[in-house]
Protein backbone atom coordinates (compact mmCIF):
# COMPACT_ATOMS: atom_id res chain seq x y z
CA UNK A 1 0.00 0.00 0.00
CA UNK A 2 1.40 3.50 -0.68
CA UNK A 3 2.48 5.69 2.66
CA UNK A 4 -0.85 7.45 3.46
CA UNK A 5 1.08 10.12 5.84
CA UNK A 6 3.59 11.35 2.90
CA UNK A 7 0.76 11.74 0.60
CA UNK A 8 -1.64 13.69 2.90
CA UNK A 9 1.97 16.09 3.66
CA UNK A 10 2.39 16.75 0.31
CA UNK A 11 -1.95 17.96 -0.06
CA UNK A 12 -1.39 20.32 3.36
CA UNK A 13 1.73 21.89 1.58
CA UNK A 14 -0.14 22.48 -1.33
CA UNK A 15 -3.18 24.08 0.69
CA UNK A 16 -0.44 26.54 1.89
CA UNK A 17 -0.99 30.59 0.80
CA UNK A 18 0.73 30.86 -2.42
CA UNK A 19 1.16 26.61 -2.81
CA UNK A 20 -2.24 25.98 -3.58
CA UNK A 21 -3.33 24.43 -6.73
CA UNK A 22 -5.78 26.28 -9.08
CA UNK A 23 -8.35 24.64 -10.79
CA UNK A 24 -8.29 21.17 -12.04
CA UNK A 25 -8.77 19.85 -15.26
CA UNK A 26 -12.33 18.59 -16.45
CA UNK A 27 -12.03 15.38 -16.91
CA UNK A 28 -11.15 11.77 -14.52
CA UNK A 29 -7.97 10.22 -14.28
CA UNK A 30 -8.03 7.03 -16.54
CA UNK A 31 -5.77 4.81 -14.13
CA UNK A 32 -7.33 2.08 -12.20
CA UNK A 33 -4.79 1.18 -9.01
CA UNK A 34 -4.35 -1.85 -7.44
CA UNK A 35 -2.66 -3.55 -4.86
CA UNK A 36 -2.94 -7.37 -4.24
CA UNK A 37 -2.01 -9.48 -1.29
CA UNK A 38 -3.61 -6.87 2.24
CA UNK A 39 -3.37 -9.25 4.97
CA UNK A 40 -5.41 -8.06 8.08
CA UNK A 41 -3.36 -6.97 11.15
CA UNK A 42 -5.00 -8.22 13.91
CA UNK A 43 -3.64 -5.82 16.32
CA UNK A 44 -4.83 -2.90 14.39
CA UNK A 45 -8.28 -4.67 13.68
CA UNK A 46 -8.96 -5.01 17.72
CA UNK A 47 -7.45 -0.75 18.18
CA UNK A 48 -10.11 -0.13 14.95
CA UNK A 49 -12.88 -2.19 17.19
CA UNK A 50 -12.41 -0.67 20.35
CA UNK A 51 -12.49 3.25 19.23
CA UNK A 52 -15.38 2.46 16.57
CA UNK A 53 -17.63 0.34 19.92
CA UNK A 54 -17.50 -3.07 17.52
CA UNK A 55 -16.97 -5.99 19.55
CA UNK A 56 -13.99 -8.11 19.18
CA UNK A 57 -13.77 -10.36 16.94
CA UNK A 58 -12.08 -11.86 13.39
CA UNK A 59 -14.66 -11.39 11.21
CA UNK A 60 -14.27 -7.60 9.81
CA UNK A 61 -16.48 -4.85 10.27
CA UNK A 62 -17.74 -3.57 6.93
CA UNK A 63 -16.04 -0.18 7.24
CA UNK A 64 -12.97 -1.66 8.28
CA UNK A 65 -11.72 -3.09 4.44
CA UNK A 66 -12.39 0.95 3.36
CA UNK A 67 -9.53 1.44 6.20
CA UNK A 68 -7.59 -0.99 4.36
CA UNK A 69 -7.77 -0.02 0.87
CA UNK A 70 -7.83 3.88 1.82
CA UNK A 71 -4.01 4.77 1.02
CA UNK A 72 -4.47 3.31 -2.67
CA UNK A 73 -7.71 5.34 -2.77
CA UNK A 74 -5.92 8.43 -1.01
CA UNK A 75 -3.11 7.85 -3.74
CA UNK A 76 -5.47 7.54 -6.34
CA UNK A 77 -6.94 11.65 -5.32
CA UNK A 78 -3.37 12.75 -5.57
CA UNK A 79 -3.21 11.85 -8.88
CA UNK A 80 -2.94 15.40 -11.14
CA UNK A 81 -5.35 14.42 -13.52
CA UNK A 82 -7.78 13.90 -10.48
CA UNK A 83 -10.27 16.64 -10.96
CA UNK A 84 -10.64 18.05 -7.37
CA UNK A 85 -8.24 18.51 -4.90
CA UNK A 86 -7.38 16.98 -2.36
CA UNK A 87 -7.26 19.79 0.58
CA UNK A 88 -10.55 21.25 1.34
CA UNK A 89 -12.69 18.39 -0.09
CA UNK A 90 -15.79 17.24 1.56
CA UNK A 91 -16.77 13.77 2.07
CA UNK A 92 -20.62 13.77 1.75
CA UNK A 93 -21.79 10.65 0.85
CA UNK A 94 -20.50 6.82 1.43
CA UNK A 95 -21.85 3.87 0.28
CA UNK A 96 -20.70 0.05 1.34
CA UNK A 97 -22.24 -3.46 0.08
CA UNK A 98 -20.63 -6.57 2.18
CA UNK A 99 -21.03 -9.68 -0.43
CA UNK A 100 -20.60 -11.88 2.53
CA UNK A 101 -18.59 -12.08 5.71
CA UNK A 102 -15.02 -11.42 5.55
CA UNK A 103 -12.64 -13.22 8.41
CA UNK A 104 -9.23 -11.88 9.18
CA UNK A 105 -7.26 -14.80 8.03
CA UNK A 106 -8.12 -13.91 4.56
CA UNK A 107 -5.76 -11.84 2.25
CA UNK A 108 -7.44 -9.28 0.15
CA UNK A 109 -6.93 -7.39 -3.46
CA UNK A 110 -7.74 -4.27 -3.56
CA UNK A 111 -9.05 -1.62 -6.40
CA UNK A 112 -9.70 1.96 -6.81
CA UNK A 113 -11.06 4.12 -9.73
CA UNK A 114 -13.18 7.43 -9.85
CA UNK A 115 -16.38 7.60 -11.86
CA UNK A 116 -19.15 9.88 -12.19
CA UNK A 117 -18.12 13.56 -11.79
CA UNK A 118 -21.06 15.64 -12.16
CA UNK A 119 -22.02 19.18 -11.03
CA UNK A 120 -23.14 20.17 -8.10
CA UNK A 121 -24.28 23.92 -7.15
CA UNK A 122 -21.33 24.49 -4.71
CA UNK A 123 -18.88 23.20 -6.83
CA UNK A 124 -18.31 19.74 -8.49
CA UNK A 125 -18.82 16.00 -7.45
CA UNK A 126 -16.99 12.84 -7.81
CA UNK A 127 -17.31 8.90 -6.30
CA UNK A 128 -13.91 7.06 -5.94
CA UNK A 129 -14.73 3.32 -5.93
CA UNK A 130 -12.81 0.76 -4.17
CA UNK A 131 -13.28 -2.83 -4.58
CA UNK A 132 -11.83 -5.78 -2.16
CA UNK A 133 -11.80 -9.22 -3.81
CA UNK A 134 -10.56 -12.64 -2.25
CA UNK A 135 -9.24 -15.02 -5.11
CA UNK A 136 -11.49 -13.43 -7.95
CA UNK A 137 -14.38 -13.09 -6.25
CA UNK A 138 -15.44 -9.36 -5.37
CA UNK A 139 -16.54 -9.59 -1.73
CA UNK A 140 -17.11 -5.78 -0.76
CA UNK A 141 -17.45 -2.50 -2.30
CA UNK A 142 -17.29 0.71 -0.90
CA UNK A 143 -18.12 4.43 -3.25
CA UNK A 144 -16.98 7.30 -1.62
CA UNK A 145 -19.06 11.20 -3.10
CA UNK A 146 -16.47 13.46 -2.37
CA UNK A 147 -17.56 17.37 -2.82
CA UNK A 148 -14.73 20.02 -4.06
CA UNK A 149 -16.16 23.03 -3.66
CA UNK A 150 -15.98 26.03 -6.32
CA UNK A 151 -18.15 28.64 -5.65
CA UNK A 152 -21.04 29.59 -3.41
CA UNK A 153 -24.54 28.14 -2.99
CA UNK A 154 -26.55 30.27 -4.93
CA UNK A 155 -29.24 31.40 -2.39
CA UNK A 156 -30.42 29.78 1.43
CA UNK A 157 -32.75 27.32 2.18
CA UNK A 158 -35.12 28.22 4.82
CA UNK A 159 -37.30 25.32 4.68
CA UNK A 160 -38.08 24.14 7.81
CA UNK A 161 -35.99 21.28 9.45
CA UNK A 162 -37.68 17.88 10.10
CA UNK A 163 -38.52 16.85 13.64
CA UNK A 164 -34.96 14.65 14.96
CA UNK A 165 -36.30 11.25 15.18
CA UNK A 166 -36.27 9.66 18.78
CA UNK A 167 -32.90 8.82 20.37
CA UNK A 168 -32.36 5.32 20.87
CA UNK A 169 -28.96 6.26 22.50
CA UNK A 170 -26.81 9.52 23.30
CA UNK A 171 -23.35 9.43 23.15
CA UNK A 172 -20.65 11.60 24.71
CA UNK A 173 -18.02 12.14 21.81
CA UNK A 174 -14.70 12.49 23.21
CA UNK A 175 -11.35 14.43 21.39
CA UNK A 176 -9.39 11.56 21.82
CA UNK A 177 -11.87 9.93 18.87
CA UNK A 178 -10.23 12.34 15.95
CA UNK A 179 -6.29 11.52 17.12
CA UNK A 180 -7.39 7.70 17.77
CA UNK A 181 -9.28 7.23 14.52
CA UNK A 182 -6.76 9.23 12.52
CA UNK A 183 -3.88 6.22 13.98
CA UNK A 184 -6.00 3.27 12.83
CA UNK A 185 -7.90 4.49 9.92
CA UNK A 186 -4.22 6.55 8.71
CA UNK A 187 -6.53 9.65 7.55
CA UNK A 188 -4.30 12.49 9.72
CA UNK A 189 -6.06 14.98 7.93
CA UNK A 190 -5.67 18.27 10.21
CA UNK A 191 -9.27 19.19 10.95
CA UNK A 192 -9.47 15.78 13.37
CA UNK A 193 -6.74 15.86 14.87
CA UNK A 194 -5.57 19.74 15.28
CA UNK A 195 -6.81 23.03 16.92
CA UNK A 196 -4.98 25.05 14.52
CA UNK A 197 -5.19 22.41 11.76
CA UNK A 198 -9.37 22.70 11.69
CA UNK A 199 -9.33 26.66 12.23
CA UNK A 200 -7.22 26.44 8.44
CA UNK A 201 -10.25 24.81 7.20
CA UNK A 202 -13.12 27.46 8.85
CA UNK A 203 -13.85 25.01 11.90
CA UNK A 204 -13.75 26.19 15.44
CA UNK A 205 -12.82 22.64 16.74
CA UNK A 206 -11.34 19.37 15.51
CA UNK A 207 -14.43 17.16 13.75
CA UNK A 208 -14.86 13.87 13.98
CA UNK A 209 -14.17 11.71 10.86
CA UNK A 210 -17.65 11.17 9.17
CA UNK A 211 -16.28 7.22 8.65
CA UNK A 212 -15.50 6.90 12.48
CA UNK A 213 -19.67 8.51 12.38
CA UNK A 214 -20.45 5.77 9.98
CA UNK A 215 -18.52 2.83 11.96
CA UNK A 216 -20.12 4.03 15.29
CA UNK A 217 -23.67 4.12 14.27
CA UNK A 218 -22.98 0.20 12.74
CA UNK A 219 -21.47 -0.89 15.86
CA UNK A 220 -24.66 -0.01 17.40
CA UNK A 221 -26.43 -2.10 14.97
CA UNK A 222 -23.98 -5.07 14.27
CA UNK A 223 -26.86 -7.62 16.68
CA UNK A 224 -29.11 -6.90 13.51
CA UNK A 225 -26.65 -6.91 10.58
CA UNK A 226 -27.02 -9.67 8.38
CA UNK A 227 -24.61 -11.80 6.47
CA UNK A 228 -24.71 -9.49 3.17
CA UNK A 229 -26.14 -5.99 3.14
CA UNK A 230 -25.53 -2.47 2.06
CA UNK A 231 -25.52 0.34 4.04
CA UNK A 232 -25.22 4.11 2.51
CA UNK A 233 -24.96 7.25 4.25
CA UNK A 234 -24.83 11.34 3.81
CA UNK A 235 -22.72 12.84 5.62
CA UNK A 236 -24.69 16.23 7.18
CA UNK A 237 -22.93 18.59 9.60
CA UNK A 238 -19.63 17.64 11.18
CA UNK A 239 -19.69 16.59 14.67
CA UNK A 240 -16.78 18.78 16.69
CA UNK A 241 -14.74 17.33 19.59
CA UNK A 242 -15.88 17.41 22.10
CA UNK A 243 -19.58 16.82 21.73
CA UNK A 244 -22.46 14.64 22.34
CA UNK A 245 -24.64 13.20 20.02
CA UNK A 246 -28.13 11.32 19.92
CA UNK A 247 -28.53 7.90 17.64
CA UNK A 248 -31.50 7.10 16.33
CA UNK A 249 -32.52 3.70 14.63
CA UNK A 250 -35.95 4.22 12.62
CA UNK A 251 -38.83 1.91 11.69
CA UNK A 252 -38.26 1.96 7.72
CA UNK A 253 -34.27 0.58 7.41
CA UNK A 254 -32.64 4.07 8.46
CA UNK A 255 -30.66 5.59 10.96
CA UNK A 256 -29.61 8.75 12.00
CA UNK A 257 -27.28 10.94 13.88
CA UNK A 258 -28.60 14.23 15.55
CA UNK A 259 -27.08 17.08 18.03
CA UNK A 260 -28.67 17.61 21.00
CA UNK A 261 -30.10 20.19 19.13
CA UNK A 262 -32.16 18.41 16.58
CA UNK A 263 -29.72 19.35 13.76
CA UNK A 264 -28.92 16.38 11.60
CA UNK A 265 -24.94 14.72 11.66
CA UNK A 266 -25.71 11.85 9.48
CA UNK A 267 -28.43 9.79 7.91
CA UNK A 268 -28.44 6.17 6.70
CA UNK A 269 -29.88 3.72 5.66
CA UNK A 270 -29.69 -0.24 5.55
CA UNK A 271 -30.96 -2.67 2.70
Amino acid sequence: MPASGALHRRAVLGALPGLGGGRRGSGLPAAELAVGGARVDRAHLAAYDRICGFRLSDRLPATFPHVMGFPLALRLMTEPEFPIPLTGVVHVGNRITVHRPIDADETLDFTTYAENLRPHDRGRQVDVVLVASVDGETVWEGVSTYLGRERKAGGSDHSARPAAPTATARWRVEPRVGTAYARVSGDHNPIHTSVLGARLFGFRRPIAHGMWSKARCLAALENRLPDAYTVEVAFKTPVSLPSTVDFAVLSDGGFALHDSRGRPHLAGFLR
